[in-house]
């Protein structure tokens, strides 16, 4: 499939989505009620374009990490004290997990809100990053980084969903790419990512 996405493009489908729904939370793993408490998260959606084509950028967390050990991801986090938006949190996260430089980064826009099972509000950021870059891994959170072909991720063949027993809520998972397994959360934001752009 050929994909022809400019960032420009991206960028007012991203707008256009959350214009039509601003104050979802889009999809939430958990069961949410007035009494409900959550922890505001962001994360870089990093998108590179490389060998013609747009990739998007994870990591795989270290088994050292004190959550989700092993597990492939975006680069984030909690929100700092201090920080207004979204993007500081998920741009500083980036630089700290993996030396991209706020700098290096053109923010397209947003997707909705996910809320996570450890009562998370994610805030998904995307990104385009200088490519090709140097990294400065964070030894204690990042094992590796890698990139997975956006025409790929978009191919609804290469993942399956889930139906849960006793859950109302389905889960992604990615068949294995390059020996990494893309599923849960992530796997969640980016199919939401790609969506949102129609693919």
């Amino acid at each position: 499939m050929p994909i022809t996405l400019t960032e420009d493009y991206i960028s007012r489908c991203l707008e256009e989505a959350l214009r039509k729904d601003p104050s979802s939370d889009g999809f939430a793993e958990i069961d949410l009620n007035e009494e409900t408490t959550l922890k505001c998260a962001a994360v870089l959606i990093p998108l590179v374009w490389y060998d013609e084509e747009w990739h998007l950028l994870f990591t795989r967390r270290t088994d050292t990490v004190e959550s989700h050990k092993g597990q492939v991801s975006f680069p984030g986090g909690a929100c700092d004290e201090g920080e207004t938006t979204p993007e500081q949190t998920a741009l500083r996260e980036a630089d700290e997990e993996i030396g991209v430089n706020p700098a290096d980064v053109r923010v397209l826009g947003r997707l909705s809100n996910l809320v996570t099972i450890t009562y998370f509000r994610v805030t998904p950021v995307v990104g385009v990053v200088r490519w090709p870059a140097v990294f400065r891994v964070g030894a204690h959170e990042v094992a590796r980084i890698f990139t997975i072909p956006v025409a790929w991720l978009a191919n609804t063949a290469n993942r399956w969903q889930f139906e849960m027993p006793g859950r109302t809520r389905s889960l992604i998972a990615y068949h294995p790419y390059d020996g990494e397994l893309l599923w849960g959360a992530t796997a969640r934001m980016t199919v939401d990512f790609l969506n949102v752009l129609g693919l």
